[in-house]
């Protein structure tokens, strides 16, 4: 939802700075006529102090987002132990993922995203599958033994195995050559 919103103001921001900007051209090349009176020059003083304000809060905004640093973005996990730190990084952990869903037959394009939360690893396997085994004894077995090996070579929790079957492969069909 934030990123949303942040994309909303970037995009008001954007389209606000090129109005004025191009109003701005045309007032200063005598394109448009520019003549008010007093009590208008008091409503045009006012309304651009508004949007002055808007658009120097919309740039603090902007600057925040620009500088801030990504934290939900995890490239290793820290763990601590009596002789000192351990740092496991993400891609290890998808490559052990790997490992263990390979090691099953009908199993074939295998993929692996590893999310940190704070109940424990998140971890989505996406394969494509043979089409002659069950799927929910394939896919049953393979989230047992992705979640047993990467806890038990890692010791980091595993909250969650999904595995999202992307297709069924196609046989090879061989086509047999007269010569």
């Amino acid at each position: 939802m934030a990123k949303v919103m942040d994309r909303l103001l970037l995009f008001l921001y954007s389209l606000s700075i090129g109005i004025i900007s191009i109003l701005a051209i045309l007032l200063l090349s005598g394109a448009i006529p520019f003549a008010l009176s007093i009590e208008d020059e008091r409503v045009a003083w006012l309304a651009c102090l508004i949007i002055a304000g808007v658009l120097l809060l919309l740039s603090l905004r902007v600057f925040y987002i620009s500088i801030r640093r990504n934290q939900s973005v995890q490239h290793s996990i820290d763990q601590r132990t009596e002789f000192g730190d351990i740092q496991i990084s993400v891609d290890t952990i998808e490559n052990l993922c790997l490992k263990a869903a390979s090691r099953f037959r009908g199993m074939q394009d295998l993929k692996a995203r590893v999310r940190v939360l704070e109940s424990g690893l998140d971890i989505t396997i996406r394969a494509v599958v043979d089409g002659e085994s069950s799927i929910p004894a394939l896919t049953s077995e393979v989230q047992k033994a992705v979640h047993d090996h990467v806890e038990e070579i890692t010791g980091i929790p595993v909250s969650n195995v999904s595995v999202y079957i992307a297709n069924v492969s196609q046989s090879p069909s061989f086509k047999s050559r007269v010569e």
